[in-house]
């Protein structure tokens, strides 16, 4: 093989063409599987009959790999396999990402249009399907007793079936149908009393085996819904709420994770290979792109809730697939659009972001004349436009067939019975009880619900047990609604500034538990500060300074409880009696005449200048025995009773 021929045989993108090339130049009438394996995972060719690229075999490294543009990159962390003579791309900061991508649209005059006034375009209707990969939470693989791991040292969990090695045979983990059948209980599925496993056939270094073992034809469950409401975060089209009907969830393996590096060098750990999955299948009834965030958010938060996901996609817990099409609304018999699909998108906005842009791209085609491929396409943080990967791939190309290592799974109804009667509480029961009991908004008792993988609100029950113990036999009673209402303003606020962007402390955690339990902020000293704070012992400004103090372990290092320090430190809280505020406020509006007439005939109430005024208060006074909210009435009632009628009688 010249030089020529080998150029031209490395740009061939026809798979079985390259091989059929290979054999003729090696004169042998088949590849052995050693000399495949080593062209596949290394790009290393025998040195007899052709030329060989001057490489080392270093296991699970991919040095100058040869594209494969027909296989399916399917679950890699990498978009796509790059071209022999690009480069592969240095990780760059997401913060980076989004500001160099704000600059360039600046320069070139480009102002995107925020998404809820962008769910609609006049004369066309979208509908978007979603597939959902989630990892299950489980302490093996699918099919292999390797333990499941995320943060271990890459390739130390690894088994003999994960590598494809001959002679491995799968087993499957039953374990894994547990938070498996969860799921589909949460999204309403019906359980299938029997289904079985496919191979799905591609080749990929994230594939030892060359097939993904998946559920295609006979899955675990189907026929499942879930209905999302206004407070879900759906397009304001959608009206009150929207049902979405789901196709079937099933199980399947996952691939190994690909990192890429510079210098066209791709690192391969083959601790993902094999971990359990479900995809979520829904069916096309998606015609807004808020909604579709809305859903793969509250599917999260199912999972979540059920104990099903390791964790959500924010630490690449949970993908998801898009697929688009779009057709004119004056023809709604008319067969939908073909479709296009969005690969591995990581984060809600992505998903709403990725099908405004392709829905937006996809109208332009259409209205220009062009016809819309079937292909995949991708996506990046802070972009505009889907890029193209490859061209779609139809499931005949797949040669799925039915897996003859691994029997039927049949699940009794005992085991489905048992699961739904211990499922507890569903976040929208949640939710609603939140609402009800407390009087807190949809958005805060939703946030209460999502944040910290379900852990914060558990923690949230834990303070409001030992607040309603330290109010008494009345703890249910209305006059205590705002005790309970200020303990969810601080669990969703207050300490989420404890480790925000702004705190020297940004990199510690809070420590969450299962169970509601909080490393750094112990529920019984939260529910003390609150109590004193509802209770007006200590001033908000005394209260934030001992939640640092528990969050910093100054208590109990140094203070054993948070009595302690504020008997030792004096921050008890001794207010202004009324006759002492009222002579505050004289004292505050003395030479401030100007400000004192703007509360004369005023259009709009300045609530500036009042606030202002209350300031002037505080800087006057003993800061530590004044509440401003107290401050702020009695100079209120200062201006309106005593000093505007003086001013108007003087006019």
């Amino acid at each position: 093989m010249n030089w020529q021929n080998w150029q031209n045989w490395q740009k061939t993108t026809n798979t079985k063409l390259k091989l059929e090339i290979l054999r003729h130049h090696l004169n042998m009438p088949r590849l052995r599987v050693t000399t495949l394996s080593r062209y596949l995972l290394y790009g290393q060719l025998p040195s007899r009959g052709c030329l060989r690229p001057a490489t080392h075999a270093v296991p699970v490294l991919i040095r100058n790999p040869i594209q494969l543009s027909q296989a399916r990159a399917a679950h890699t962390d990498t978009a796509s396999s790059l071209p022999d003579d690009t480069p592969s791309p240095i990780h760059v900061p997401l913060r980076k990402q989004l500001k160099d991508e704000a600059k360039k649209h600046k320069t070139l005059g480009k102002k995107k249009k925020k998404n809820v006034n962008n769910q609609v375009v006049d004369g066309w209707e979208l509908t978007v399907g979603i597939e959902i990969h989630a990892q299950l939470n489980t302490a093996k693989k699918l099919f292999s007793p390797a333990t499941t791991s995320f943060n271990d040292d890459p390739n130390s969990h690894v088994a003999y079936f994960d590598l494809a090695t001959p002679g491995s045979q799968p087993a499957f983990q039953k374990e894994a149908l547990i938070p498996a059948l969860r799921a589909a209980l949460a999204l309403s599925c019906d359980i299938q009393k029997i289904s079985r496993f496919d191979r799905k056939h591609y080749f990929h270094w994230d594939q030892p085996s060359g097939y993904q073992i998946t559920q295609y034809y006979e899955p675990f469950a189907r026929d499942g819904r879930i209905t999302l409401q206004a407070r879900d975060g759906i397009a304001a089209e959608d009206g009150e709420g929207v049902s979405i009907g789901i196709k079937q969830i099933q199980m399947e393996q996952d691939t190994a994770k690909t990192l890429a590096q510079p210098g066209e060098v791709h690192w391969i750990d083959f601790n993902r290979v094999g971990v359990p999955l479900i995809e979520i299948i829904t069916l096309p009834d998606i015609h807004h792109p808020a909604t579709a965030a809305a859903l793969v958010r509250k599917v999260q938060i199912l999972l979540n809730a059920t104990d099903t996901c390791v964790s959500g996609m924010e630490a690449g817990g949970l993908r998801a697939d898009i697929n688009v099409s779009v057709r004119r609304s004056d023809d709604l018999f008319a067969p939908l659009g073909q479709r296009t699909e969005i690969k591995n998108l990581s984060s809600f906005k992505a998903v709403e972001d990725a099908i405004i842009a392709e829905r937006d791209r996809q109208i332009s085609v259409l209205e220009s004349g062009g016809v819309i491929e079937s292909e995949t396409r991708g996506w990046s943080i802070g972009s505009t436009e889907t890029r193209r990967l490859r061209g779609k791939e139809g499931e005949v190309d797949y040669r799925y067939m039915p897996d003859p290592d691994l029997a039927p799974v049949i699940i009794g109804d005992d085991l489905v019975n048992h699961l739904r009667g211990s499922m507890g509480e569903l976040p929208d029961a949640e939710v609603d009880e939140l609402i009800e009991r407390f009087g807190l908004t949809p958005k805060d008792a939703l946030s209460l619900v999502a944040l910290d993988g379900g852990k914060r609100i558990e923690y949230f029950w834990n303070v409001v047990d030992l607040l309603a113990q330290r109010f008494g036999p009345n703890a249910n009673s209305v006059e205590y609604l705002v005790g309970y209402q200020l303990a969810a303003n601080w669990i969703l606020h207050e300490l989420g500034r404890l480790t925000s962007s702004r705190s020297e402390d940004t990199a510690q955690d809070l420590g969450f538990t299962e169970d509601g339990q909080c490393d750094r902020v112990p529920a019984r000293h939260l529910a003390d500060i609150l109590l004193y704070l509802y209770q007006r012992k200590i001033t908000a400004k005394v209260a934030k300074e001992l939640l640092w103090a528990v969050f910093r372990r100054r208590i109990p290092d140094e203070y054993s409880t948070i009595d302690v320090v504020l008997d030792e430190e004096n921050l008890w809280f001794n207010e202004l009696e009324e006759d002492e505020y009222v002579e505050l406020a004289y004292a505050a509006v003395e030479g401030q005449d100007e400000a004192v007439k703007q509360f004369v005939d005023y259009k709009q109430y300045p609530q500036g200048k009042l606030m202002f005024l209350v300031g002037r208060m505080i800087r006057l006074g003993a800061e530590e025995r004044i509440d401003p909210k107290e401050a702020e009435r009695v100079m209120k009632c200062v201006l309106e009773e005593k000093l505007v009628p003086e001013i108007k009688k003087q006019g």
